[in-house]
C-alpha cells in the first residue's frame, strides 16, 4: 500500500467498518491459531493481510489516498490481475483492454503506488511463487514448475528476479522456510 509509512500510530476502530471485520478476524484467528494445520495457517495469511491493508487505507491521511473512483478502478484492476497472473503472455495492453481503460491510465494508477502495472504483476507472481514454495501442499513440486505455473517462461529470468526481490535464490529460500 502506498503511503503506509503515514499510517504509523494511527488508531483503527475495531467497532465499525472494515476495522471491525479485521479486528474480529484477527481475534478469532489468534484464539484458534494452535488448532490450524500449516496449510490452514498459510491459507488465512493473505485474507488477514488484505483486511489489515483495507483497515489502514480507511484511516490514512486523505492526501495519500486515491480518489474514490480511482480506488475503485485500482481494486477492480488488482482483482482482474489476480485472476490472470498465471498467464505468461499477460501485458499492459491486455489488461487495459479487458478493464476498458487506457494503458497510460493504468500505469498512472500504479505510479501513484510507486510502481508500474507490470512491475506489480512481476512482484505478485514472485510472491505467489514464494508462497507455494513454502506451502507443504507443494513440497514435492519443482521450483521451475511453480514458476511456470505463475506465468514465468524462463527459469533463469525467474531465478534472477526472485533473488533480486527476496535476497536469495529460490532453492535457498525454500530450504530456509
Amino acid at each position: 500500500m502506498a503511503g503506509v509509512e503515514h499510517c504509523a500510530a494511527l488508531s483503527i476502530s475495531g467497532s465499525k467498518g472494515v476495522g471491525a471485520v479485521a479486528s474480529n478476524f484477527m481475534r478469532a484467528s489468534g484464539l484458534r491459531a494452535g488448532a490450524f494445520t500449516p496449510q490452514e495457517s498459510a491459507a488465512i495469511a493473505d485474507p488477514a493481510l488484505d483486511l489489515v491493508t483495507l483497515a489502514l487505507a480507511s484511516v490514512r491521511p486523505t492526501n495519500f489516498t486515491l480518489s474514490r473512483s480511482r480506488s475503485a478502478s485500482m481494486f477492480r484492476i488488482k482483482a482482474l490481475l489476480e485472476q490472470r497472473l498465471a498467464e505468461c503472455g499477460l501485458n499492459t495492453s491486455m489488461i487495459a483492454r479487458q478493464a476498458g481503460l487506457s494503458a497510460r491510465y493504468l500505469n498512472d494508477l500504479f505510479g501513484e503506488e510507486g510502481t508500474s502495472l507490470m512491475r506489480y504483476v512481476w512482484r505478485r507472481r514472485l510472491e505467489h511463487c514464494a508462497k507455494e514454495m513454502t506451502d507443504p501442499r507443494h513440497a514435492g513440486d519443482r521450483i521451475s514448475d511453480i514458476a511456470f505455473r505463475w506465468g514465468f517462461n524462463d527459469s533463469s529470468h525467474f531465478c534472477r528476479s526472485f533473488k533480486q526481490h527476496f535476497g536469495c535464490a529460490p532453492r535457498e529460500y525454500r530450504l530456509r522456510r
